[in-house]
């Protein structure tokens, strides 16, 4: 059978599939872990309680008897509103009364004011206020580290509390001194009223001057705007003017009409001068009737006078002749008629054209004075603007004015209601007796914090403590699975020695079989053979971070547990640096390991077999060779394994530590499985995660890990075996050791693996 490696990658699952890395599902911190901490770790939380107690106790007997004065004022925030001038103001009574009461609680606190409480009454120099025994040399509160101190000392021992739902506030001041106590309470009381005044009336100080800093300047401009507008209204020749009436509007109203007129005048006269002048002078008559401006009465006549005449004429010359005198002297009078006629209809063209041209001069003027009139009145119009403009300048300058006159009138009332809004309720007196906290009161908080104090180092140390001690921390840190916990072995009593070989005095599985020492082995036994996938591991090799983790006890009990059944079982011991597996079954180690790899003996004359296990041999480490490294890295090492993997069933090879020496990864190339040894509370984290990749890197198949030594009592380990209340019977009674402790009597003075 080849002994090369057939085992998957470090962190593969036992049916040989590779996964990226092993995680345990109790990485998180739990509640539980914290409880098993704390039980862990206990003492250190009962000293702490006990420091806490004995320290509450102390504090209890020792407490300074200590005299509380108390005080009250109340601070109305309404008290005059039946006063104030502003209905509003009245109704919501100002600020809001909570926030009101905490700043008032805020002011007598505050370093301005104790530190008058303390220049009027001399704190810095008075004995009992400073705590000091005997007289005190003169200091000076202008001293910033004495006023400092001295302010801070005032606002420790001041209480200021509010009453819930009233306006009182509670005043208290605790002192070695009764007298000295009321009287603080009593003088910071009459600080504050006294700076209430103060304030108010700075403060009324401070506003009357700004308004009336803001009244002066607008008291002058208010007289600028009414100087600038009376000076418009005299421009304008106005006296109480209205913008809506006045005498430009009125006439600019009677030049439009009258333009109107004067241009249908001129149009009717131009019609009327037009028509006669192209037209025949003999019809003109009937035309003037037709047109506007009434009828030719003297034309007409005229025209009926000829008419006449002629009719006349034309008788006399048809009966007499138009010699006859009276037919001339007929047809001389229709010559005088017709000539008359002529210029009547002259005089008609001549009067027509002469009223077109007056009616055409008289609209060109009444135009002209329109337009005149017109700019005056958008001259006026600009006026009216700023006249506008001025007034209402006037009327913003002159109603802010008396505002801010009404507001400094009104604050000057106000600002003496409100500096009567502080009552005391009582007066501070001197304490009868001492005020003392409760003595159990003193004594439990000191017992709550030293458990707090105690339960904080103890998870300070969990923390700082770089051992490994549980399952969950081990996989945490390797990254692996655990194969098995191996609980500290009970060593054997003398009597039952007596009667016991030398292998099963060293080996508890073969004295104390029903153990759960024995079981622990039976189920790493178990975990090995189920680790491969196919076929159990044939070469099985253990080794450890450090020496001294118990990594050759677990080599003989697991070959041991291993040789019980069928199979046949070789025990290698390869550290030839400090060899020690001979010893524990009570062998020689002339002939061993070494003396095979240099051809000295053959594995059968070195092979050695336990007679308490039939099938179990052990090939010891021999002489101790010169270069242990090279021996075991030699072509006569694999050869031998090789010959061995044909002949047993199981080969299990214990190596010195990887840390100190490379003798472990040289043979763990050749393994199937490779168990990392680490011990309970021995082994530190990062030397344990510097074995994991210092074999992984090498490429050995890491298998899991053994938690070897461990304390099952622990409350790391309580109930970690399901049989851990069951016994198989009263002889595997004894006490309870270390392995550590038979290895060191075995090998005597030699340093314990």
């Amino acid at each position: 059978m080849s002994f090369q490696n057939t085992q998957p990658s470090p962190g593969g699952d036992i049916t040989g599939n590779a996964s990226p890395a092993f995680s345990t599902a109790a990485a998180d911190n739990t509640l539980s872990e914290a409880l098993l901490t704390l039980k862990k770790r206990r003492w250190i939380v009962i000293v702490a309680m006990l420091v806490g107690l004995i320290y509450g106790v102390y504090k209890a007997k020792t407490q300074p008897k200590l005299y509380s004065a108390f005080g009250q004022i109340q601070v109305r925030s309404g008290s005059s509103n039946e006063f104030r001038l502003d209905a509003a103001q009245a109704i919501t009574g100002g600020t809001d009364t909570a926030s009101k009461m905490l700043t008032e609680i805020q002011i007598l606190k505050s370093d301005s004011l104790l530190l008058t409480v303390a220049r009027e009454m001399d704190l810095a120099n008075n004995s009992t206020f400073l705590d000091a025994k005997g007289p005190v040399t003169h200091r000076s509160l202008d001293d910033p580290a004495v006023r400092q101190a001295t302010v801070d000392r005032l606002q420790t021992n001041l209480r200021v509390v509010l009453v819930p739902k009233t306006e009182i506030i509670n005043i208290s001041y605790s002192s070695l001194d009764a007298k000295l106590a009321a009287d603080i309470v009593n003088k910071v009381i009459s600080a504050y009223i006294q700076r209430s005044y103060e304030t108010r009336f700075a403060s009324t100080q401070r506003v009357s001057q700004w308004l009336s800093s803001q009244l002066d300047d607008l008291k002058q401009q208010v007289e600028t705007s009414q100087e600038q507008m009376m000076d418009l209204q005299r421009r304008l020749g106005i006296l109480g003017f209205d913008p809506s009436h006045n005498q430009i509007a009125t006439s600019l109203e009677d030049l439009s009409k009258a333009a109107g007129d004067a241009k249908l005048a001129r149009i009717i006269a131009e019609a009327r001068y037009r028509v006669l002048s192209g037209m025949d002078p003999d019809t003109m008559e009937s035309s003037i009737d037709a047109l506007p401006g009434g009828a030719a009465v003297e034309l007409n006549q005229l025209r009926t006078q000829l008419a006449e005449a002629k009719a006349n004429y034309a008788q006399l010359e048809a009966t007499l002749g138009p010699n006859h005198p009276q037919a001339k002297s007929v047809k001389a009078q229709i010559t005088e008629l017709s000539s008359e006629v002529a210029k009547e209809q002259n005089r008609l063209l001549v009067q027509a054209k002469e009223n077109f041209v007056v009616a055409r001069a008289n609209e060109n003027q009444t135009n002209a004075a329109l337009e005149s009139q017109k700019a005056d009145a958008y001259k006026l119009r600009d006026d009216l603007i700023e006249y506008t403009l001025r007034q209402r300048e006037y009327e913003a300058n002159r109603t802010l004015y008396e505002g801010l006159l009404q507001k400094l009138r009104t604050a000057g009332v106000e600002a003496g209601l409100e500096s009567m809004e502080i009552d005391i309720v009582d007066q501070a007196l001197p304490p009868a007796s001492p005020t003392l906290r409760s003595s159990s009161k003193i004594v439990m908080v000191g017992v709550i914090f030293g458990l707090i104090g105690g339960i904080i180092i103890a998870f300070l140390l969990d923390s700082l403590d770089t051992g490994l001690r549980t399952i969950t921390e081990v996989e945490n840190v390797t990254e692996l699975p655990s194969l098995a916990v191996i609980p500290r072995a009970r060593r054997t009593s003398v009597e039952q020695g007596a009667s016991l070989t030398t292998a099963q005095k060293n080996l508890i599985v073969l004295s104390q079989s029903k153990s759960q020492f024995s079981e622990s082995f039976r189920a790493l036994r178990t975990s090995l053979l189920l680790s491969t996938a196919g076929h159990p591991p044939k070469f099985i090799l253990l080794t450890s971070a450090t020496p001294s983790e118990g990594k050759t006890t677990l080599s003989t009990n697991l070959a041991c547990i291993l040789a019980q059944g069928d199979a046949r079982v070789l025990l290698i011991d390869a550290d030839l640096r400090r060899p020690s597996v001979h010893h524990r079954f009570g062998m020689s180690g002339k002939v061993g390991l070494t003396t095979v790899l240099t051809g000295a003996s053959t594995l059968e004359n070195a092979a050695q077999n336990v007679s308490e296990v039939p099938n179990l041999d052990v090939l010891p480490a021999g002489p101790m060779p010169p270069f242990p490294t090279e021996m075991l890295s030699s072509q006569a090492m694999d050869s031998l394994l090789q010959h061995c993997g044909e002949i047993y069933t199981h080969v299990l090879i214990d190596t010195p530590p990887i840390l100190s020496v490379t003798d472990g990864v040289i043979l763990a190339r050749h393994s199937d499985a490779v168990v990392l040894v680490v011990r309970h509370g021995k082994s530190s984290k990062h030397i344990v995660r510097r074995a994991r990749d210092l074999l992984v890197r090498s490429g050995a198949p890491i298998t899991g890990i053994v938690l070897n030594a461990v304390d099952l009592n622990s409350p790391d380990y309580y109930g970690y075996y399901g049989y851990s209340g069951y016994s198989y019977s009263s002889a595997d009674s004894g006490s309870w050791e270390p392995q550590g402790a038979s290895e060191g009597k075995t090998r005597g003075s030699r340093e314990a693996e």
